[in-house]
């Protein structure tokens, strides 16, 4: 098993499009108006309208309403990545951290409200963890 992708549903997938591709610098590929994926060497960011969740199971995902989930991307350098981010975020939840597990991390939220966490690995175990 390999795990490819995590899928966001909004009910407005061209502004949260927009927004990834800004906080990230990653182009979306789109397959439909309703379906957009923001590809990386590891993972995929898939961002689907509320139109698609009929296709999986009626009712069974609504937009802007996450409370368990941090979407997490891995950064070269976080505090760099934090002072371009001004004009792109307005909900920071935190300033860059260094995490006791090793990281520094950045917490916001997008704009339908999903925590959306860039790291970069600052201790050696960390910095190893990630260089595999």
């Amino acid at each position: 098993m390999d795990f490819v992708s995590i899928r966001i549903i909004t009910s407005d997938v061209a502004r949260l499009v927009e927004f990834y591709e800004k906080a990230t610098g990653v182009q979306a590929a789109w397959a439909t108006e309703e379906f957009a994926e923001l590809r990386t060497p590891h993972a995929t960011l898939a961002i689907a309208g509320t139109s698609t969740v009929p296709l999986f199971a009626p009712g069974s995902a609504r937009p802007a309403d996450n409370h368990s989930v941090i979407i997490e991307f891995l950064v070269d350098d976080v505090d760099s990545v934090h002072r371009n981010l001004g004009g792109v975020v307005t909900d920071f939840v935190n300033e860059p951290t260094t995490m006791p597990w090793g990281n520094r991390a950045l917490l916001f939220r997008d704009p339908d409200g999903n925590l959306v966490n860039f790291f970069t690995p600052v201790t050696p175990a960390a910095i190893e963890k990630f260089t595999r």
